[in-house]
């Protein structure tokens, strides 16, 4: 399936297939899909409210990832109204799912860090619910 296609179509087909680690790094793999999945867990919000958490995303980035998220049925894009009304992100109740693995990468990614670098700032240290 295309990346790029609309909400409703089929999530895209295991490359591995069979295999459930390949399936999972199919619907979460990519550098921005976890990070965005445990921005999701703390509240829905806006395609500019994810841009500001000062990430060094690009837009296009940013669209093509949740593009994906959404076609896997992680995440659920809402339109608010007509344009330029903002399109709401969140997280779907089968996106809900993932945030035991989202917790469990950003402790281990804590440990990581306190490891290898003891001196940087933390963004993503508030725990997922």
């Amino acid at each position: 399936m295309d990346k790029k296609a609309p909400a409703g179509n089929p999530s895209r087909p295991n490359p591995l297939p069979g295999c459930p680690m390949a399936a999972a790094f199919a619907a979460i793999g990519g550098k921005w899909k976890l990070t965005l999945l445990y921005w999701l867990a703390h509240g829905e919000t806006h395609f500019a409210g994810l841009r500001r958490r000062g990430t060094p995303i690009t837009p296009k980035v940013l669209a093509e990832q949740l593009r994906e998220l959404e076609a896997d049925g992680l995440v659920e894009r809402v339109v608010t109204g007509p344009v330029p009304a903002p399109v709401i992100y969140r997280l779907t109740p089968y996106g809900t799912t993932l945030l035991p693995v989202v917790e469990g990468v950003r402790v281990w990614g804590d440990a990581h860090l306190r490891r290898t670098a003891p001196d940087s700032a933390m963004s993503c240290a508030d725990a997922v619910a």
